[in-house]
């Protein structure tokens, strides 16, 4: 992980040598098969976006486990991929609510202090959850419990069970927590489209006195 203000912070919610064993566990998963998304992306949803611009959180539960479709940003695919069901279900309810992106990767929210966060950093091929209930929980949620800290607003975004359970980890109440349905097809048409979530992000951004998130970037 690179060097900044979330690695010191990051460092204290944590067992002292717990990075030393994220990076054995990541030499010994990646020696062995192949891993999801390449090593040198596992970190890209806090190198993307520094803790001092992340206005929004978007929680997911593990990378994609295909072949090229994870690059660390929870739900988001490089462009030449084609979207999963999930992020077509994301961009469907963004078309809805705000219009349509020119673009199904989500690098650009990155960029604006999105921070896409999956809860477990890695995957192995075609074995979804593998890695789960690992070493990856008690490192992610010390980056929302960082997150937490922070002395301005943000917005969690908690799509599904999974996500919601971190709904305990955001106790500051200047944070605005925002739940609905997983965009999975197993659950979409359960509370997901019409949730809004991107104008309601914005709204609340905006009554702040944030800049908004360009979601159509």
């Amino acid at each position: 992980m690179e060097h900044s203000a979330w690695h010191d912070l990051i460092k204290k919610e944590l067992p002292q040598g717990y990075f030393a064993q994220i990076n054995q566990f990541m030499n010994e998963v990646y020696d062995k098969g192949v891993i999801y998304p390449p090593r040198e992306k596992v970190f890209n949803a806090i190198q993307t976006t520094p803790l001092e611009d992340v206005k929004v959180v978007i929680i997911g539960q593990d990378p994609y486990h295909g072949p090229n479709q994870a690059q660390g940003l929870s739900f988001s695919v490089p462009a030449e991929v084609p979207a999963p069901p999930s992020l077509q279900n994301i961009l469907k309810e963004l078309s809805e609510d705000i219009g349509d992106k020119r673009s199904h990767d989500l690098t650009s929210w990155a960029e604006q202090g999105v921070l896409l966060l999956n809860a477990s950093l890695t995957v192995p091929e075609h074995q979804a959850n593998a890695h789960a209930g690992g070493i990856w929980e008690p490192f992610t949620d010390a980056i929302i419990k960082v997150v937490n800290q922070k002395t301005t607003p943000v917005v969690f975004i908690l799509w599904g069970g999974f996500a919601r359970k971190k709904k305990s980890l955001i106790t500051n109440p200047i944070h605005h927590v925002i739940e609905s349905a997983h965009p999975s097809p197993l659950s979409a048409y359960r509370g997901f489209f019409g949730s809004k979530p991107f104008s309601k992000t914005n709204h609340f951004l905006a009554e702040q006195g944030l800049e908004p998130v360009d979601w159509l970037r």
